[in-house]
């Protein structure tokens, strides 16, 4: 009989089913069992019967077969809910099921149980909204988890399940893992097909998982990614991200180390912990440091925030204004601002930052290979909000929330956030950053760090 969710990395259950030691079903009956003991408040949904049947029929031959698995609340699944985390859609269904959803539990063989709480369409990194409430961090469950897939993160480093869905159009799978101590990958733009009818206006959402491991996210990478006709976006498919691990040539490569990218101003006790372990990657690694490098980005925040504001006022259409009372603080002011400041003049020169940075970013990775930085400006903050506008002491405007992370979504090049310590009990993540198409450069570098300074997988006292 299995009394508590597995507390290991995805890939260990897998085989302790194969093994016979385990059983899918077993497995999700403790999962569902944890979840509605856990004051984490990470899911929004559960499917309990749905997922106790296919637990029970799953092929533990699949790479993920009968893996417990959440699905962030953005992504639709045909007859679930389809809320956008927004109240005035409390009522919405899902109409299909997502082209990533379908391959992690078809492809994958993973089991859906449910969905994972997020923040207001996904538009702030804070998983705190009048639908669901607030989501706690399992480190403190007076922090935040992050957004916007807070809900996953809060479940998997939590010790409720091991795998989790998770998108990212600013750092919405960095931001959460680095606070709750996890893997977040954000691939480079098109690894895995969004869609059908995703809105593609700002090129900026990737979608992907958060995990315990560096093995857990390269192998979801080997089922999820390839091309859909539904996307023509979306890049061909690329096998070997598991098996590629340990077998990459990092020696040498140019590596910045950088504590104000994107203009961010990042608490100095946290930028302790963090150069400290980039020190060390580099020495591990053979890695060549390259200092007084001009590392300086065009300034882009307020072109972003009302390119994501534009997409949501559109997806509201009649709702707005009358709903205002229904959404959170964050996003009222955030249509309000942006109200008849989109027009065709605006939007020529949101893309013409865009192609600022992108001739900046260019430019960079032709004098080095790869940026270390930090994946949040400071540890989590309070779980009810408001967001922090000061970090380590030190004044920055709470437009300094995500500024390490959001070049990314607009150059679309990958990064990734993996453990690097803690301040104040609280997990410290660190930011791998690379050009296009370099992932198996950033999860080598990750397994160093995991092999030479293993992190703990799920959170003290887990399940919680």
């Amino acid at each position: 009989m299995t009394d508590s969710p597995w507390q290991g990395d995805a890939c260990s259950l897998v085989d302790e089913y194969r093994a016979g030691r385990r059983h899918p079903k077993e497995e999700m009956q403790a999962t569902l069992n944890a979840i509605k003991a856990s004051n984490l408040n990470s899911e929004s949904f559960i499917d309990a019967d749905g997922a106790l049947q296919r637990a029970a029929e799953a092929d533990t031959s699949l790479p993920f077969g009968g893996v417990p698995l959440g699905i962030k609340e953005l992504d639709p699944v045909k007859g679930w809910p389809d809320t956008e985390a927004s109240m005035p859609f409390a009522d919405r269904i899902a109409t299909k099921t997502s082209i990533h959803v379908s391959r992690i539990t078809e492809r994958g063989g993973a089991v859906a149980f449910g969905l994972t709480t997020a923040s207001e369409f996904g538009g702030v990194n804070v998983t705190r909204t009048v639908l669901n409430g607030a989501t706690k961090n399992p480190w403190n469950t007076s922090r935040t988890p992050g957004g916007s897939s807070g809900g996953s993160a809060a479940g998997v480093a939590g010790g409720l399940y091991t795998l989790a869905t998770a998108g990212d159009g600013g750092g919405s799978i960095r931001i959460p893992a680095g606070f709750t101590g996890l893997v977040g990958l954000k691939s480079t733009y098109g690894r895995i097909p969004r869609g059908p009818g995703a809105e593609f206006s700002n090129l900026t959402v990737t979608v992907g998982c958060v995990s315990r491991s560096v093995r857990d996210t390269a192998r979801w990478f080997d089922v999820c990614n390839g091309h859909d006709a539904h996307d023509p976006l979306s890049l061909p498919r690329v096998s070997g991200w598991e098996a590629g691990l340990g077998t990459v040539d990092v020696k040498g490569l140019r590596v910045a180390i950088v504590s104000d990218w994107g203009g961010a101003v990042v608490s100095p006790a946290m930028w302790n912990v963090l150069l400290e372990t980039a020190d060390f990657l580099v020495a591990n690694a053979g890695l060549k440091r390259v200092d007084n490098l001009d590392t300086s980005l065009p300034r882009m925040g307020a072109a972003w925030s009302i390119s994501g504001m534009i997409e949501i006022a559109h997806a509201l259409k009649d709702h707005w204004p009358a709903c205002a009372d229904q959404l959170t603080p964050e996003m009222r002011l955030g249509l309000e601002f942006t109200a008849g400041k989109y027009n065709a003049e605006a939007r020529s020169r949101i893309e013409e930052r865009r192609a600022a940075l992108n001739t900046r970013m260019a430019q960079i990775f032709q004098d080095v290979d790869l940026i270390i930085t930090a994946t949040n400006p400071d540890i989590a903050f309070d779980a009810e909000g408001p967001l922090p506008s000061e970090f380590g002491g030190i004044k920055a405007g709470a437009g300094n929330n995500g500024q390490l992370t959001f070049p990314c979504n607009l150059y679309g090049n990958p990064g990734i956030s993996v453990p690097a310590g803690f301040v104040d009990g609280l997990p410290v993540g660190l930011q791998i950053i690379g050009p296009h198409f370099s992932e198996p450069i950033l999860l080598e570098l990750a397994l160093r760090l995991e092999r030479e300074r293993p992190w703990p997988l799920t959170a003290q006292g887990a399940p919680l």
